[in-house]
């Protein structure tokens, strides 16, 4: 599997790619500070998290959170 330019960790715990971070959200990463701010269409801030660069500092850091694709839903599964 391919490294992303990143990946963070979604509302409900999944690990998304900063570019394919589904729900018709875009990312916009500021690599120096380690942050993503996701966005809707229309700009507004949806959810904020902190990138991870590759997965060996998501295991670094302790997360086992799973790799989910674009297409899963950011809905809560209740």
């Amino acid at each position: 599997m391919s490294e992303a330019n990143g990946y963070f960790v979604d509302w409900n715990g999944d690990l998304r790619s900063t570019d394919d971070p589904g729900g018709g959200y875009a990312c916009e990463v500021d690599r120096p500070a380690r942050y993503v701010a996701v966005k809707s269409k229309n700009g507004a801030l949806i959810h904020e998290a902190t990138l991870y660069k590759t997965f060996a500092d998501l295991e670094k850091a302790g997360i086992k959170a799973q790799l989910v694709p674009g297409s899963k839903s950011w809905g809560s599964e209740k």
